[in-house]
């Protein structure tokens, strides 16, 4: 959030505000502004306690027409919004303040770890290759919450741009009222966009919006990054990084996670592998039109006039003449494809190699002939992206569940006569597949005999087969890793391989199982002892795994604090496993932004993990908003580039402490309570479930063109059948964050009444993992409010029941916070985090009319629903303006 509440921050979101109001007085009339004026004050009136003034707004907002919600619900929804970019651009101003001070520590934590790495005696040397194994890999994932268009980010970013070019001291008074008619231009135009989507984005939407961030951010911030960290290793180690360095890489799930999302086929991944690998082609052709008219040089070395053929004027333009044609005709041949049309190959450029190995050359070249300032200018620039990026920009994960997979299988095995494979024991599964990986036979003839109704037959079945001939005809390179979510059995693993080796893909894609239920969880460590003690497979995985950890499903299956204990549990167990095996295990976690997905700062979250789980390697997702919100500016994705790096790097060479076994015990006598009273509520209420569609906007969430995943895996079904992401985002919205809180604050009541304050104590001062976890716990009650969720339910129910369970979840949040400040001996919430308190302090006056707007829209819109039976109502438009509002005023949705 705020990194610092000063002046400079308070003058740019005074700004933004003052020029919003002077739009809406032009745009929307001087009654709105007037009306808007007076919501305002009732609102800081009201919080800061004054309960008339919380009814007066209940009153004004009863008496509104339909027509006039719309614009209110938008101003408040605008204004939170340029908090955030007020926000953003604040952690940038500051970071680049710091380096004119010299003073004052650098806001880079890689400057303050390497100094701590010296004086904890950790060699240079050691640093030195520990930094060149560096495996980061941030993967982009579709979120189905996001809210924003990508239209109105495209203006949030002029907006920053804006606000930099106001800081500049050296501006004229005529250059400073440019830039604020600038200004005032991006807002108005912003407040006559429709914030809110018509239409759901497609799979190929969604990978378009991640190819933007690598376009406009991060395509420069990874040279910059690996620039520095280069500077900053010859200070600490005395020598330069090797040129093929890329400690930070990116892939992505949009376009290629078919995982409950039936728009996702094989015809979208295929398109989105194009896409992807034509969006490389146009950047890296862009940047090498720089390049040559850069290297006009004539001296050249004798290895660079050989591989020319003859001694030329300007020898570098000359030789990346070639690479520039190939990138031309690659980009072409992308383009035909996406078209259906085919065209020639022959010229196109298929590996990285391909495109590196001339650029490297040129670069030997250039530092033999005593060059190093343009050898290490753009050229070098362009090496680093092409280490970074290859020729497909994002790496394409695939994700499909494990069901689909037995179903595959099992209509092999019921073509070839031998039965239906799901209802095989286990270890008859696990011989069948390993006997069939290693035969050198293929299983099923190229064409089928089957009548329709056979289930080779299914549709379904049809496109686990596509998928994998697709898959087959990519450059290895563009593709990432195969995840199997819900994963259970060593089976599940096994039966991907054996469709990969059917469908004829020559290097197989590494197999991820992703273990996300509480007993998958605790059973994930037996499943990969069970597959590492395979000879064939031992030998098929190289010395190498990867393994995914899933945050939501867990959470949701067990309450936040039950799934983190099983989330730290399976990572120490399968750490023990693969250091048993002699293996370097990659652990993939599969965070998002609020807590209950694992959203905890980065640095903090890494670091709490359990020792020797982070070796060097490690893969997180990152999802939807939290993209924009981390790699948005090129100031903030450096800096996140940054963190990343020093987390990896300090839980890697200064492991956090082995946890004592008191500590251990105590987490599961916790743990185990938690679980208790979390199902007890979700699971076992009679009234729960009617509660949360009654009186969160869960049934709402479903009309909002978010992601292009439905938002439920079966329309009828209860908790189950609900995805975590909007699970959560449903509770936030009405401030009672229930899936963070509930069954923990009990836990932990329970074990101080017990006498286990001086154990609590211990563990907080102690455990980075024990105090993650209290830290997050905090940050979340902190954004709950009480009073919100029963003006909610006063508002959307008379149903007695669903009241009296109301008042006990009101008085669990209550407990919870009670218990949190007891266990950390303070008065309030957020008392050593101010900057955070302060934020949600000034989002108040913002956030609560757009509450009250939204249960008035969410009441008259059931009304409305009642009385037709039309899909659509007259407020829809508002409410869910109303949604992203609040949304954008928390920064946690899903």
């Amino acid at each position: 959030m705020i990194q610092q509440i000063d002046a400079p921050l308070r003058d740019d979101v005074r700004l933004l505000g003052n020029l919003l109001g002077e739009t809406l007085k032009e745009h929307a009339g001087q009654d709105l502004f007037n009306q808007i004026e007076q919501i305002r004050a009732l609102a800081k009136g009201a919080r800061d306690g004054q309960v008339e003034a919380e009814k007066q707004l209940e009153q004004l907002f009863l008496s509104l027409e339909d027509a006039e919600i719309l614009p209110l619900t938008r101003a408040f929804t605008h204004f939170l919004n340029f908090a955030n970019i007020a926000e953003q651009y604040h952690v940038v101003r500051s970071r680049r303040q710091s380096e004119f001070d010299t003073q004052s520590p650098s806001q880079n934590p890689l400057d303050q770890l390497l100094e701590k790495f010296k004086q904890q005696d950790i060699s240079a040397d050691t640093l030195f290759k520990q930094i060149c194994e560096l495996n980061i890999e941030l993967v982009l994932t579709a979120h189905p919450t996001e809210v924003s268009r990508r239209t109105l980010i495209q203006k949030y970013d002029g907006i920053n741009d804006c606000l930099f070019k106001v800081d500049q001291q050296k501006l004229t008074p005529r250059e400073r009222d440019t830039v604020l008619q600038e200004l005032k231009q991006l807002i108005c135009s912003a407040w006559q966009t429709d914030e809110i989507r018509q239409h759901r984005p497609t799979p190929v939407d969604e990978a378009k919006w991640g190819f933007t961030t690598i376009e406009q951010t991060l395509w420069n911030a990874v040279p910059k990054f690996v620039r520095q960290l280069d500077d900053m290793v010859e200070v600490h180690c005395g020598k330069r990084l090797p040129l093929s360095i890329a400690p930070v890489r990116f892939a992505s799930w949009m376009g290629g996670d078919r995982d409950g999302n039936p728009n996702v086929t094989h015809q979208i991944t295929q398109e989105v592998l194009w896409l992807s690998r034509w969006k490389a082609a146009d950047l890296y052709l862009r940047d090498m039109e720089d390049l040559r008219w850069e290297l006009s040089i004539q001296q050249s070395s004798d290895e660079l006039i050989q591989a020319l053929g003859s001694p030329h004027a300007e020898p570098y333009r000359e030789y990346l003449r070639d690479t520039r044609e190939r990138l031309k005709a690659t980009r072409h041949w992308l383009a035909e494809k996406l078209q259906g049309r085919d065209a020639d190959d022959s010229r196109v450029i298929k590996s990285k190699d391909e495109l590196l190995q001339p650029l490297l050359l040129c670069y030997r070249s250039l530092m033999s002939c005593n060059l190093p300032e343009i050898a290490n200018g753009k050229l070098l620039d362009y090496i680093h992206r092409v280490n970074c990026f290859g020729i497909e920009l994002l790496k394409l994960d695939i994700r499909q569940e494990s069901g689909r997979h037995r179903q595959a299988i099992s209509a092999i095995t019921e073509y070839l006569g031998l039965g239906n494979f799901e209802t095989w024991t286990e270890q008859a599964r696990q011989n069948f597949l390993l006997q069939e990986l290693q035969s050198k036979r293929p299983l099923l003839p190229k064409h089928l005999n089957e009548p329709k109704q056979s289930l080779i037959e299914h549709p379904d079945v049809q496109e686990v087969f596509a998928t994998m001939r697709t898959l087959a005809a990519q450059p290895p390179e563009s593709l990432g890793a195969y995840i199997i979510s819900m994963a259970e059995y060593p089976s599940d693993v096994l039966a991907v391989l054996l469709l990969q080796k059917e469908a004829g893909i020559q290097q197989a894609l590494r197999v991820v199982p992703l273990f996300e239920t509480l007993k998958d969880l605790d059973g994930a460590a037996e499943t990969m002892n069970t597959l590492f003690n395979m000879h064939w497979y031992k030998q098929h995985i190289q010395g190498k795994h990867e393994v995914m950890i899933g945050y939501s499903d867990s959470a949701k299956d067990a309450g936040f604090m039950s799934a983190n204990w099983a989330q730290y549990r399976a990572q120490e167990e399968l750490t023990a496993v693969a250091k048993k095996h002699a293996l370097q295990l990659t652990l993939f976690h599969g965070r998002g932004g609020s807590i209950s997905r694992g959203g905890a700062p980065t640095q903090q979250a890494l670091f709490s993990q359990p020792p020797g789980s982070i070796s060097g390697a490690i893969r997180v997702t990152e999802q939807g908003e939290m993209i924009r919100f981390k790699f948005g500016l090129e100031g903030i994705a450096l800096q996140n580039l940054e963190i990343y790096t020093a987390a990896t790097l300090e839980a890697t060479l200064l492991p956090p402490p082995e946890p004592k076994q008191e500590w251990r015990d105590l987490m599961h006598r916790m743990t185990d309570l938690s679980v208790q009273v979390y199902r007890a509520t979700v699971r076992d209420n009679p009234h729960f479930v009617q509660y949360l569609r009654t009186v969160t906007p869960e049934l709402e969430l479903q009309m909002l063109p978010l992601g292009s995943r439905p938002a439920k895996r079966n329309v009828g079904g209860g908790i189950e059948s609900l995805r975590a992401i909007p699970w959560v985002f449903a509770w936030t919205q009405i401030r009672l964050m229930l899936p963070a809180w509930l069954g923990t604050g009990a836990a932990i009541n329970q074990m101080i009444a017990q006498g286990q304050k001086p154990l609590l104590d211990d563990m907080l001062q102690h455990w980075p993992y024990f105090q993650t976890l209290i830290d997050m716990l905090e940050m979340v009650l902190s954004k709950s409010d009480s009073h919100v969720a029963l003006y909610y339910e006063a508002h959307l129910t008379d149903d007695a029941d669903l009241k009296v369970l109301g008042e006990q979840l009101r008085q669990r949040l209550q407990d919870a916070v009670e218990t949190l400040l007891t266990l950390k001996g303070e008065s309030k919430l957020l008392s050593s985090n101010e900057v955070l308190d302060q934020a949600m302090k000034v989002r108040k006056p913002y956030l609560l009319p757009l509450h009250l707007l939204q249960a008035e829209l969410m009441k008259r819109r059931r009304r409305y629903l009642a009385e037709c039976t039309a899909e659509q109502t007259p407020v829809d438009h508002a409410l869910m303006v109303s949604i992203a509002g609040i949304a954008a005023g928390l920064r946690n949705t899903g």
